[in-house]
């Protein structure tokens, strides 16, 4: 230290003992609360060297200079270490936590009854995506796929979704960081991307259907923030609403195994299809029994896609149409399979997933049943 370091103030504080009372407070504060209270006591508002520094406008004007050059020494030295304990702290608590959550796993699998069937099977979610291809395929739909992680205007802008619709709100959506253009990443809220992606890389006439996972900001026992959906798109020349009706009336039919389930379409709105309908099925509001009673459960979307996708996409409305449908792949394994809560398909509980697990041997099949 300089002598401009060792100077003592008009109370009789030296800098030369600040700096050792700080660095003895800091090695000896056991987490980031305690780090935290030197810090505050240091550097903050009413801290110690803020309050020299503060009061270096009293230090005669010869001595100014040289005082001022050893505070803000000090203040870099004592940044530094603050900020190097801190570092230290945090690094501590992750390895103590880490430690105290480590899984043992050399443990032996559970044991099963015997005979009992195999531990080994598909999950619901992938079930469900295997019955829709079964079904789709039959109809000559290819199964497309494409990125999480999407540019705003392949998730919204090629979609005629304007800019101040909700869907593009922080409390709806999950953003990243910008990129080079200035826009920020987005995980997508829906697989009408890849619909997007399709149209500008490949000439109609177009079927094809989009599995994926999909984000968005909700959570409780029917959201999740992290969901699948699955959406279909048909463009060819002369394609009507009786298409898109014909094509769903069926999918649903074949999907849940009622041959005369009631099908209802609804007028609705879609910034990307117009006309747009809301797609409903029969149900038991009392018993929750599909096709049967006189009240309706809304279960997809479609319509019509909008000339302005088309047009985005570099595809000339007035030559051709097309229709397009979307549908959460978790909602109608739950319709299917009666159950009433989202979450556990996420939480890995095994009774749960050997409960409605599918055999892998035994794919799905039209022939079969799905």
């Amino acid at each position: 230290m300089t002598d401009a370091t060792t100077m003592t103030t008009a109370g009789g504080e030296d800098l030369e003992a600040l700096r050792r009372e700080t660095e003895a407070a800091l090695a000896a504060a056991a987490d980031l609360r305690a780090w935290d209270a030197v810090r505050v006591a240091t550097l903050g508002r009413s801290g110690r060297l803020t309050a020299l520094l503060k009061g270096l406008g009293q230090v005669p004007a010869e001595r100014r200079k040289e005082r001022g050059a050893a505070l803000n020494r000090l203040k870099a030295e004592l940044e530094a270490a603050i900020e190097a304990r801190r570092l230290a702290l945090e690094q501590a608590e992750l390895e103590a936590r880490l430690k105290a959550e480590r899984l043992d796993v050399t443990l032996p699998p559970r044991p099963t009854a015997p005979g009992t069937a195999a531990e080994g099977g598909i999950h619901p979610i992938s079930r469900t995506v295997e019955e829709l291809t079964a079904i789709f395929g039959a109809m000559g739909f290819a199964v497309v796929e494409g990125p999480d992680i999407e540019s705003d205007w392949h998730n919204f802008g090629a979609l005629n979704i304007p800019e101040h619709h909700p869907a593009r709100q922080d409390h709806d959506t999950f953003y990243l960081p910008p990129g080079p253009d200035g826009r920020r990443p987005v995980l997508r809220t829906h697989t009408s991307p890849v619909q997007i992606r399709t149209m500008l890389t490949q000439a109609p006439p177009i079927r094809a259907i989009v599995p994926g996972r999909t984000y968005r900001a909700d959570h409780d026992a029917t959201h999740s923030p992290m969901f699948h959906q699955v959406e279909g798109l048909v463009i060819d020349r002369a394609i009507t609403l009786g298409h898109l009706k014909g094509c769903l009336i069926d999918f649903l039919r074949a999907f849940f195994g009622i041959r005369d389930l009631p099908v209802r379409f609804r007028a609705s709105y879609f910034p990307f299809t117009e006309p747009s309908m809301e797609v409903d099925i029969s149900w038991n509001r009392r018993t929750g029994e599909l096709g049967k009673g006189e009240d309706w459960l809304e279960i997809l979307g479609s319509g019509m896609v909008h000339p302005k996708v088309l047009a985005n996409c570099g595809l000339d409305p007035r030559v051709w149409q097309g229709f397009a449908f979307g549908m959460g792949i978790e909602r109608i394994a739950m319709l299917k399979q009666g159950m009433t809560d989202l979450r556990p398909f996420f939480e890995s509980d095994v009774r749960w997933l050997r409960h409605y697990r599918a055999d892998p041997l035994s794919p799905p099949s039209l022939a079969e049943g799905v």
